[in-house]
């Protein structure tokens, strides 16, 4: 985990042992511990109907499926998150700086954030399928 998310207080908190009971290994790794999907791995990529896209570790609601858009890139990609739901720090990882996105209520890390998305906030949130549920409407 980043410094930043390490340290924060989040409403829901729980110990490495009780994330490794709630969370799959593959979940772990992304969410707790900044891994990422093989791209085109995950089938919430393809998912085109209408409902809301869900925070993994604790179920806080991060999308609805209008804001999600496909990008080419291999990852669920949105344009906007709702209101409050994900908090964002910088990662120095692999040689680069970028925008790390994770979830507000628990602090799992989700994916990060790119300045290369539609309009009309020319954002790309760029997800880790993993690291959500999705229920339709």
């Amino acid at each position: 985990m980043s410094a930043t998310t390490d340290t924060k207080q989040y409403p829901v908190m729980h110990t490495e042992a009780e994330w490794r009971k709630l969370l799959s290994p593959e979940q772990f790794h992304i969410m707790r511990e900044h891994g990422t999907e093989r791209p085109g791995s995950c089938a919430l990529n393809h998912e085109k109907r209408a409902g809301t896209f869900y925070c993994a570790g604790c179920g806080q609601k991060l999308f609805a499926a209008k804001k999600k858009f496909e990008s080419g890139t291999g990852w669920p990609s949105f344009n906007d998150p709702e209101p409050g739901a994900v908090e964002s720090s910088t990662d120095n990882s692999y040689f680069m700086t970028r925008t790390e996105v994770h979830c507000s209520r628990c602090g799992s890390h989700l994916g990060h954030v790119f300045e290369d998305g539609p309009p009309p906030t020319g954002l790309r949130y760029c997800i880790n399928g993993v690291a959500m549920n999705f229920k339709p409407e």
